[in-house]
């Protein structure tokens, strides 16, 4: 049954006010000094119709460029991707759109159903024995990955490799001023984490060491030798992983990952400006009890009937307190939810074939700039990005581009300023070869 949400009535206020004892709304606030109230006239547009106002903010929303009428190449974390027409239908459903938090099973069982799926198939990509039901984005699941190893080892210090997203370091430095945990980077070698440097770094204060696969620079790292060298030392290796290209790719578990993060947009969740979007957490069985967030787990009632329900919550902050496992009390349950289904709808020769057309794409684009006389820097194994040098400014490049109806490539020179004139080029699925084709044409007139 639905229910709308209706305004209160001149007289449900008058009934209100006499409940409380008080005539009018201006005595609720008779404890605040007069000369402290604001007395004067909010700067506020008048008020519209719904149908003037819908006209407004459609006009608005034609100023915005997106994926739809432009061929973008921009990515960095947030990328253009197929997502199944079956998504919206679904996550659009009163039962999953509005749901809570599902403490009562007897009455949430369709929602716990889900996310014990989401947590299924994020482990079966990871490799990993078990995923958690959610974080709130790639950056801060990383974090807490982090806190989890630092807390596990009982050691003080993370080494980040230089290749992590910029913004996921910064999380994570973040997350580790609060608890007086150091945070040291890594050098990079050709675009991906130099071996030798992370070896010198590592010592007995060492928690673990926390790369990106593929990296923020579309290189994919030797996880297995990086995992080789920090268990040397007991620490613990952490991956943060876009889960579209472990479609293909070795999944991290495999190569001794103790924790393996990331963020599930490539899968059914729009751009939306940078989020909302749905952090992932998987872990090996060891670190079971040390996860953050919620865990959905299978079980049989009473009757023999199979069932879903929230478990192992002495974990979780609103039992423990300031002694649970991470602060984090939520999840993005609706955008996990999208994620399954697209997964689901996807099916494992769906992903796998996505994932090629992504690595098949980014190859030819990396043919046809070299071709051009671009230099691409870093030549080792990628998945959907590639790093192109250009003569001039890649903001001069984004601004003609976007003038052809083309969404640009991230300027590096933004985070790093050894890369200043370098761009990093997305190619994903979405894109066909006449749209790649015209990039590399459009690029080259201006960087000429």
């Amino acid at each position: 049954m639905k229910h709308r949400y209706l305004p209160m009535t001149e007289q449900d206020q008058k009934e209100m006010l006499n409940v409380i004892g008080v005539s009018t709304v201006d005595e609720l606030f008779s404890d605040i000094p007069e000369k402290v109230r604001f007395k004067g006239n909010y700067n506020i547009k008048p008020a519209k119709s719904e149908s003037a106002l819908l006209k407004e903010l459609a006009q608005l929303s034609k100023e915005n460029a997106n994926s739809d009428d432009y061929a973008s190449f921009l990515g960095a974390g947030v990328y253009d991707h197929y997502k199944p027409v079956i998504v919206d239908h679904v996550i659009s459903r009163s039962e999953f759109y509005t749901a809570y938090t599902p403490y009562q099973p007897e009455i949430s069982q369709g929602e716990l159903q889900a996310i014990f799926e989401f947590q299924t198939m994020i482990a079966e990509l990871t490799g990993m024995d078990l995923a958690n039901s959610s974080m709130y984005d790639g950056g801060t699941a990383l974090a807490e990955a982090g806190m989890l190893a630092a807390a596990h080892t009982r050691r003080k210090k993370l080494l980040v490799s230089g290749a992590v997203h910029p913004i996921s370091h910064d999380v994570v430095k973040t997350y580790a001023a609060g608890q007086s945990i150091e945070v040291v980077n890594v050098p990079l070698k050709d675009g991906v984490t130099d071996l030798a440097a992370l070896q010198e770094l590592i010592d007995a204060d060492t928690a673990a060491v926390l790369v990106q696969y593929p990296n923020f620079y579309g290189q994919v790292e030797n996880v297995q030798a990086i995992a080789d060298v920090i268990h040397e030392a007991k620490g613990l290796c952490v991956v943060s992983s876009n889960p579209l290209a472990l479609g293909i790719l070795t999944p991290p578990g495999k190569m001794g990952a103790d924790i393996t993060v990331g963020d599930a947009q490539p899968f059914g969740i729009p751009e939306s400006f940078g989020g909302p979007h749905c952090g992932y957490f998987a872990v090996t069985k060891k670190l079971m009890r040390k996860v953050p967030g919620r865990l959905i787990g299978e079980t049989i009632d009473d009757e023999g009937r199979r069932g879903y329900v929230l478990t192992l919550q002495a974990r979780e902050q609103h039992i423990r307190r300031e002694k649970a496992t991470s602060n984090i009390c939520s999840n993005q349950a609706l955008n996990a939810l999208a994620a399954a289904v697209a997964m689901t709808a996807l099916g494992k020769k769906g992903v796998q074939e996505m994932a090629t057309q992504n690595i098949l794409k980014t190859h030819y684009a990396k043919e046809a700039f070299e071709k051009a006389g671009f230099t691409v820097v870093f030549k080792g194994a990628h998945f959907n990005e590639i790093v192109v040098k250009c003569n001039t400014s890649v903001s001069t490049i984004n601004k003609g581009l976007f003038e052809k109806g083309i969404i640009g490539g991230f300027d590096l020179g933004k985070v790093d300023a050894a890369l200043e004139n370098h761009a990093l080029i997305a190619v994903t699925e979405q894109r066909t070869k006449e749209e790649i084709d015209a990039l590399v044409q459009e690029m080259g007139a201006l960087h000429a």
